[in-house]
């Protein structure tokens, strides 16, 4: 058998291992009226090579769970990438992940792998989570010949639906959790801003229940009926 197997066209050529791998990820649940504190979501934050979307590249992964209401510190994800042909750009002086660590870090396919594992059939969160769902699907693709279809929500945009009288309409995480009252240790690294936003998706999540939204699938439809409301008023 070969050590090889090489998908056609330009895909990915990944070991036989890593195939069964991405063969066996788990398929993403559908949403559903389960409570809140019932699910399991994995909140996670990207650190990337710039923002272009279509020419940047994934460098580093931060994750946390929240299982059952409440962060479960067991149940955390961070990895970086290795990028053979990296070049150091002005994104570093944010992110402050040094050569030498992307050099030393995990091959994308096993990195990535572990990461889909972690994950599960579990949504995800992130803050801005267009920019995060794009560059991990992407990351995906080259690397796995993997589709995403996990569904994402934006902590971004469930915190001024659910907290309109905070105004803050296009609040960034800093914004959010200075609104809160969070303490963040460190800030432009994937697992501190995973954890942070995590820390932020459970108030928000208390403060849905108030309003009768004890559910993803309740916030879905809540979040797309707001989002109408919101563009029928820039017209």
């Amino acid at each position: 058998m070969s050590q090889f197997t090489w998908f056609s066209g330009r895909g990915p050529a990944l070991l036989e291992a890593q195939l069964d791998r991405r063969i066996g990820l788990a398929e993403p649940a559908a949403l559903d009226h389960r409570p809140l504190g019932e699910q399991r979501l994995v909140v996670l934050d990207l650190e990337t090579s710039g923002l272009d979307m279509k020419r940047d590249r994934l460098l580093s992964i931060g994750a946390v769970a929240i299982d059952r209401g409440a962060i479960d510190f067991s149940q955390q994800f961070e990895c970086t990438l290795h990028r053979l042909d990296h070049k150091v750009g002005p994104s570093v002086l944010i992110h402050g992940i040094a050569p030498s660590a992307i050099a030393n870090g995990v091959e994308p396919a096993e990195a990535l792998l572990d990461f889909m594992e972690f994950v599960g059939d579990s949504p995800l969160l992130a803050f801005h989570a267009g920019f995060d769902q794009r560059m991990l699907a992407r990351a995906l693709k080259q690397s796995l010949g993997y589709s995403l279809r996990h569904r994402f929500f934006d902590i971004a945009e469930l915190a001024p639906l659910l907290c309109p009288q905070a105004k803050l309409p296009r609040g960034g995480l800093d914004d959010w959790t200075r609104y809160f009252g969070l303490q963040v240790q460190q800030r432009h690294h994937a697992s501190a801003d995973a954890l942070a936003t995590a820390e932020l998706a459970l108030i928000l999540f208390s403060k849905a229940r108030r309003q009768q939204l004890d559910s993803l699938l309740a916030l879905q439809q809540r979040l797309a009926s707001w989002q109408r409301r919101q563009r029928a008023h820039s017209l």
